[in-house]
């Protein structure tokens, strides 16, 4: 994998910042020099011996104060000569003395001084000059290291640790930057997906000889858009195209354009185009752009918004691209629906490029891939594991591949063998297993409703063809009937569609038949047959009471969400004819069923019965069953 070079500016960021001290050691070091500039600086009494206030005024009458210093309620004075300490514990001789004032006013104090002509001198009550000083300077230095101290975790916070701009710097690209050298993916790393990469080769082949191009009066497509579910493979590519035109690469998220505070977006998409253009030939990537090229004029916030000016600064810088500029931004969606028309259009994003989900031949390239470096075990099929995952997207693949890996550890294996493989597409598909203990009569519930699934699936012409059936709880369900196509189905057929309802509704028929009532593990069922019955209705035209006609209801908002708008463009009557033919519908495929399992029920008796002794049935197993009847 590529690695991203941190840029000049970091390079050259102070290592004191990088430390990153605690706040309370900067108050400690403050404080810790306040005293210590007090201890040696301040002022000091020296040799002072302190007196009392009757000791003081004997001192007086005795005539031996030379001076006394008069400072609010405290008195210091010298002697007329050296003494010893009145206690007589301290030996050295002292000329200077203190002593405080009572609370209540000696009024003859004063003119007991006189008297014995002791010279008086008065102090204003102003703080000693160091002390001023420290008053005066201390509270900004707080300030000061404070509002630094909020500087720098803010810069840190918001991306702008060790660069240039200070304070302001998190207004600069957040694009993580890959070099020439450290691009190691290339299309041979991209299994499958030979469209895509047919496409993007023409872009490869520009930004490694644009005059070529050039010549032929060609220009570069400005912005390629890559389109499809979550996890086909849309920034590998991107990284892949890179890779082959050895060229740098900016890779960025859309979310990250969008902070608290506005135009901060703006900033970031200007500064980021200018490094491209400086570097070209040069590519910029956008995942996820559709959290800031959504529509504009449909949210809430009105139409100057920290998104909406992004969005228009990119729109900006892709309209000031020179025709011959040899920068590609690539950009990735999985919801092209939602983006605004202006960032569509030629010009902005001129080609537009859909990852499907991989087909057989593209899941065994990819399980290739991502099992080079696992030792696998001699009974490794995968051709037969790239059949079973069918709707698996290339990151499901790699997340299957690990999960069996992480298996094999778990019980000590030196290799991961099929049983691994196998295991660890059950828990990606259906979850892990639940450690639930369940009565003997929730048990024998649950094996009829599956059985009756199996049942419906093996007997019914146009189902998908069975692969397993258990009844350990795995995930939120507490059992599992799995159906594995032999071709990836791109178009369904009335007739399939309704042998798939169908097999969803033999569960809670297989209850009725041998309970007599029904119970509530049919919900997830009901769920999906009722939504593919209403497609049937609604946008698939194969109701012959309402004709070929696709009604529009409760799609998707914008803003707004899923569920606080329901627009529709039919009335009220028919609306009601679209229920009932739903419902009716429904109504026939049960009766079907359950016509079947009555002719069937030996062979539904007996599918449950060896499902409460094994617990799992694999196809051969249930084959043999339903045959032996």
């Amino acid at each position: 994998m590529a690695v991203g070079q941190s840029s000049d500016n970091n390079k050259k960021s102070f290592k004191w910042q990088q430390q990153d001290l605690p706040w309370w050691r900067y108050v400690a070091w403050i404080l810790a020099i306040f005293f210590f500039t007090w201890y040696w600086l301040g002022p000091t009494d020296g040799n002072v011996q302190t007196l009392s206030y009757s000791e003081f005024k004997a001192e007086i009458v005795a005539d031996r104060i030379d001076w006394v210093e008069l400072q609010g309620d405290r008195v210091s004075g010298e002697f007329r000569q050296a003494r010893r300490s009145s206690d007589g514990r301290d030996e050295r001789m002292t000329t200077r003395f203190q002593t405080t004032l009572p609370p209540v006013q000696d009024t003859g104090l004063i003119p007991l001084l006189e008297q014995h002509e002791v010279e008086i001198r008065a102090v204003s009550g102003e703080a000693h000059w160091l002390a001023k000083a420290l008053i005066g300077v201390v509270p900004w230095v707080l300030i000061i290291g404070l509002f630094w101290f909020a500087t720098f975790r803010m810069q840190k916070r918001l991306g702008g640790l060790g660069g240039s701009g200070g304070l302001f710097d998190f207004a600069k690209s957040k694009a993580k930057r890959f070099r020439q050298a450290d691009s190691e993916i290339t299309f041979d790393n991209v299994a499958g997906l030979e469209n895509a990469k047919r496409d993007l080769r023409e872009i490869v082949g520009y930004l490694k000889n644009p005059q070529h191009y050039r010549k032929l009066g060609a220009k570069i497509p400005r912005g390629i858009l890559l389109m499809g579910p979550p996890g086909t493979g849309k920034t590998l590519l991107a990284k892949a195209v890179a890779g082959e035109a050895n060229v740098p690469f900016f890779s960025i998220s859309g979310s990250e354009f969008i902070e608290m505070f506005v135009g901060v977006g703006a900033s970031r998409v200007r500064d980021m185009f200018e490094s491209a253009r400086k570097e070209a030939p040069a590519i910029i990537f956008i995942d996820e752009i559709d959290s800031v090229g959504r529509a504009r004029g449909t949210g809430l916030g009105g139409g100057h918004d920290e998104r909406e000016q992004t969005l228009n600064q990119i729109l900006g810088e892709m309209d000031g691209f020179d025709p011959h500029e040899a920068v590609v931004v690539l950009a990735a969606t999985n919801r092209p629906d939602v983006l605004d028309a202006a960032l569509l259009r030629p010009g902005r994003f001129d080609r537009k490029i859909t990852l499907d989900l991989p087909d057989k031949k593209a899941r065994r390239a990819i399980l290739d891939i991502h099992s080079a470096d696992v030792p696998l075990d001699a009974d490794v099929d995968l051709d037969r594991i790239a059949a079973l995952t069918v709707g698996f997207s290339g990151a499901d693949l790699e997340n299957l591949v690990n999960e069996a890996a992480l298996l094999a550890g778990r019980h000590d294996r030196e290799t991961v063998d099929m049983s691994a493989l196998l295991d660890a597409r059950d828990k990606v598909l259906l979850g892990g297993k639940r450690e639930l203990i369940i009565g003997e009569e929730e048990k024998k519930l649950v094996a009829h409703h599956e059985a009756g699934h199996a049942i419906v699936a093996a007997l019914l012409p146009n189902a998908d063809p069975l692969d397993k059936v258990t009844i350990i709880p795995r995930g939120r369900a507490l059992g599992m009937t799995e159906q594995i196509p032999e071709e990836e189905h791109y178009n369904l057929r009335r007739s399939y569609v309704r042998d798939r309802i169908g097999v969803m509704l033999g569960g809670r028929a297989a209850e009725l038949l041998i309970f007599g009532e029904y119970s509530s593990g049919a919900e997830d069922d009901l769920k999906q047959a009722t939504r593919l019955a209403r497609h049937m209705v609604t946008h698939w035209g194969m109701s012959e009471k309402l004709g070929p006609v696709a009604f529009r209801r409760g799609e998707e908002h914008i803003f707004l969400g899923r569920e606080m708008t329901q627009q529709r463009d039919f009335s009220e009557h028919t609306a009601q004819i679209i229920d009932d033919e739903v419902r009716t519908l429904l109504k026939d495929i049960e009766g079907d069923v359950d016509t079947l399992l009555k002719q069937h029920r030996q062979q539904l008796e007996s599918l449950a019965a060896a499902l409460l002794e094994k617990e799992t049935l694999e196809a051969d197993d249930i084959e043999a069953i339903i045959g032996r009847q």
